[in-house]
């Protein structure tokens, strides 16, 4: 890990507070609030504490944890609120890249989908925010999306610093309905970050992104680990305490938000409106590159059964070190594992440490 971060000005979001952002920006540590100053943090023991807060927590309570109780909701908030990293940037010196890794990054057909994806989600997960009355768990899902939001900006910084052209980016609407908009972003997360996980993996063993960019994208990647087990709980513990006659409309709603996603990965909705076109230093974008990406990455000879062994396998890392008694996405771990059951089995394979 680089012994040095730029501390980044800290996202102003609306419905935040500044002793909200003063608590998850600046900690102990020295940091300018609304500004574009930053400060070097150079204490590798410092750094070191930060990222090892952020990917191992327990909670307090003895005992197993009921989905639903307020034991529950205390959990799976503080995870999230107690494992937010304040040291990592949000604006950061990005290294220069030697011209053959400089362009196999800005040939990666992401980007568009990618900055686009984090400004919708930190605007659907704030309002769905606004609409919770319960302190602890607003707070939570504010810190939600402000992670949400500095996720656009590294990536936005990312572009600019090498020269990756992208498309005008949309207007971002707020969404009719919060909660709907809230399960779109939390379960496209859940399907997208298996897949991602592993394709970082192998984009680290593979050196197709040098060590300096693997340092600046793991907590961001370690991030999206949270989330998504921030929401699966929340989904059982919102479900738990929904009065009986609105469970099955909420279940409806789930299955709804799968079929929607379902159909456009599959496909038929396909990248974003004014994606690039291959020209002009422009790439195509491609909304399924979590399913295909190996290839892009540096794995060509990687088959589809050791890809979903490597994505599996980085999955139950990147959740490993959080309290077993929350409970763990499962929907496309179990499908993963039923595919795989069905393929043959290839000498081809990758070492991921």
């Amino acid at each position: 890990m680089a012994s040095q971060r730029r501390l980044g000005s800290a996202l102003r979001a609306p419905a935040l507070s500044t002793g909200l952002l003063e608590r998850w920006c600046g900690g102990a540590l020295p940091l300018t609030i609304g500004t574009g100053e930053g400060r070097l943090v150079s204490d590798d023991g410092v750094v070191a504490a930060a990222d090892r807060a952020a990917r191992v927590w327990a909670a307090d309570a003895p005992g197993p944890i009921v989905p639903g109780s307020k034991a529950h909701k205390s959990a799976f908030c503080h995870m999230l609120l107690d494992t937010h990293n304040p040291y990592k940037p949000s604006i950061i010196d990005w290294p220069e890249l030697e011209s053959e890794a400089r362009s196999r990054l800005v040939s990666l057909p992401i980007w568009d989908i990618a900055v686009q994806t984090e400004g919708k989600a930190r605007l659907r997960v704030l309002s769905y925010g606004e609409a919770v009355a319960d302190p602890l768990l607003r707070q939570a899902i504010e810190l939600d999306g402000f992670e949400e939001g500095r996720h656009k900006e590294v990536l936005s910084n990312l572009v600019q610093a090498y020269g990756i052209r992208l498309a005008p980016e949309p207007e971002y609407h707020r969404p009719r309905d919060p909660e709907w908009a809230f399960m779109i972003t939390g379960f496209s997360e859940c399907i997208d970050s298996v897949f991602a996980f592993g394709l970082f993996a192998l984009a680290k063993t593979s050196g197709f992104f040098p060590p300096a960019l693997v340092d600046t994208f793991e907590p961001v990647m370690q991030e999206e680990g949270r989330h998504i087990l921030f929401f699966v709980n929340w989904v059982a513990w919102h479900r738990h305490n929904l009065p009986l006659w609105r469970r099955p409309i909420f279940w409806a709603k789930i299955l709804a938000v799968w079929a929607f996603l379902v159909w456009e990965r599959i496909g038929i909705a396909r990248g974003f409106d004014g994606a690039g076109d291959g020209e002009g230093g422009m790439v195509p974008q491609d909304n399924n590159f979590t399913l295909t990406g190996s290839k892009s990455v540096g794995a060509a000879d990687l088959s589809i059964r050791a890809l979903i062994d490597v994505c599996l396998a980085e999955n139950d890392r990147r959740l490993s070190g959080y309290d077993p008694r929350l409970l763990r996405p499962t929907v496309v771990p179990r499908l993963l594992r039923f595919v795989r059951c069905f393929l043959p089995r290839s000498a081809s394979g990758a070492a991921v440490s």
